[in-house]
């Protein structure tokens, strides 16, 4: 069962995905927050599994509640999928800096939206490889940070190969078709450079790669 917390302002938005959610047999609806205070306080008193997450709401942003959640020890499980309106926007960049492990436009398709969901249970990133070259071709094409540098140097050469695929939006199943590896072994080497970045998740691997220059906006997507 996978168990959601809900947080928006616009009622009729948490009453049209309630209504989706509650029609799955996997899926249960934990809570519904109508700003990120209560947000906040809500993934602390259920410990969902998932909080979708408005970034425009009263109160407490979409954004803070994220830090919030996210800097909680005893919330280390639960993941945060932001919900928007806007596909490219700069909150977006500054919400998976604060450890979201992706977003969601708000006119998804229903069954996309139970699709991501699921996803993200796997611990796989919400981040399409369109989505990924868009995001990062308007807000990371920036100079490279000097500690994000310095954390990759922690990587084996294979680990960082592997951590510059998922920036590219590869999956494990892909990174190993790609390296010609298995796909344990590809997942294994994504863990482990999770850990020694100390990386919440995939998103926040890309977000790491990007900041230290191991990839970049120019660079050509690798074949899939």
């Amino acid at each position: 069962m996978i168990r959601i917390l809900l947080a928006d302002d616009q009622a009729l938005i948490r009453s049209g995905i309630r209504s989706l959610l509650d029609a799955e047999d996997d899926i249960e609806v934990v809570g519904e927050a109508v700003d990120g205070r209560e947000a906040v306080a809500l993934a602390a008193e259920h410990r969902p599994d998932i909080a979708l997450v408005d970034i425009q709401m009263p109160v407490l942003d979409g954004i803070e509640a994220t830090r919030q959640i996210v800097a909680d020890e005893r919330l280390d499980s639960v993941r945060v999928v932001i919900l928007t309106n806007f596909g490219l926007d700069e909150y977006i960049f500054r919400a998976l800096r604060a450890g979201a492990s992706g977003f969601l436009l708000k006119d998804t398709e229903p069954a996309e939206l139970l699709q991501a969901l699921r996803v993200v249970m796997r611990g796989d990133s919400l981040l399409s490889p369109a989505v990924t070259r868009s995001l990062i071709s308007e807000f990371v094409a920036r100079p490279a940070d000097a500690v994000a540098a310095a954390g990759m140097e922690r990587l084996t050469n294979r680990e960082r190969e592997v951590v510059a695929l998922v920036a590219h939006g590869l999956s494990n199943d892909e990174i190993a078709a790609a390296m010609v590896l298995s796909p344990t072994t590809a997942k294994t080497h994504v863990s482990r450079a999770m850990i020694k970045l100390g990386a919440r998740d995939r998103a926040q691997l890309v977000v790491f790669a990007y900041q230290a220059g191991l990839v970049s906006p120019r660079d050509p997507a690798p074949p899939r």
